[in-house]
């Protein structure tokens, strides 16, 4: 088992607590023993303020961040030797007649350079970093990936 600690701590409180709907600050910080803080909030489209992290956006961010992280260590045994990985990953979320919501899918997009080995093994890495990753795992919405495999030679 692996235990992770994460503190959440509201900062927005701008004088009246939660007295109404509009008279309170969104903002929080998310503190992890040793690391640096991360300055949240909601989205913007939830009064929320556009320069902080956001609960969605990091949740994406979660499960793209995990793929890659498995999708490397899965190269390394096949022979695949990656020079850059960029994502720009999505998902969408509905949002339902009583105000709450919820993921109904993400897509990974990865453009992955490799210097050597398979393309085809390369892209069906894909597969295997995802039945592999801890965050995809754990979602209740399909995570789909459109990967795009350039050489190295042809990425110069």
């Amino acid at each position: 088992m692996h235990q992770y600690k994460a503190t959440i701590a509201w900062t927005g409180n701008t004088g009246e607590g939660t007295r109404s709907y509009r008279a309170y600050s969104r903002d929080y910080d998310i503190i992890v023993p040793g690391r640096p803080v991360l300055k949240g909030s909601s989205d913007p489209a939830f009064r929320g303020d556009p320069t902080r992290h956001n609960p969605e956006d990091l949740l994406l961010a979660a499960i793209s961040a995990c793929h890659m992280l498995w999708y490397l260590h899965l190269a390394v045994g096949a022979g695949v030797v990656v020079t850059d990985y960029v994502d720009e990953a999505v998902a969408d979320m509905a949002m339902n007649p009583d105000g709450s919501g919820q993921f109904v899918s993400a897509t990974l997009r990865p453009r992955v350079t490799i210097a050597a080995g398979d393309e085809t093994v390369a892209r069906a890495l894909h597969h295997d970093a995802n039945a592999k990753c801890f965050i995809a795992r754990s979602m209740n919405f399909p995570v789909h990936h459109e990967p795009v495999i350039v050489r190295a030679e042809a990425a110069a």
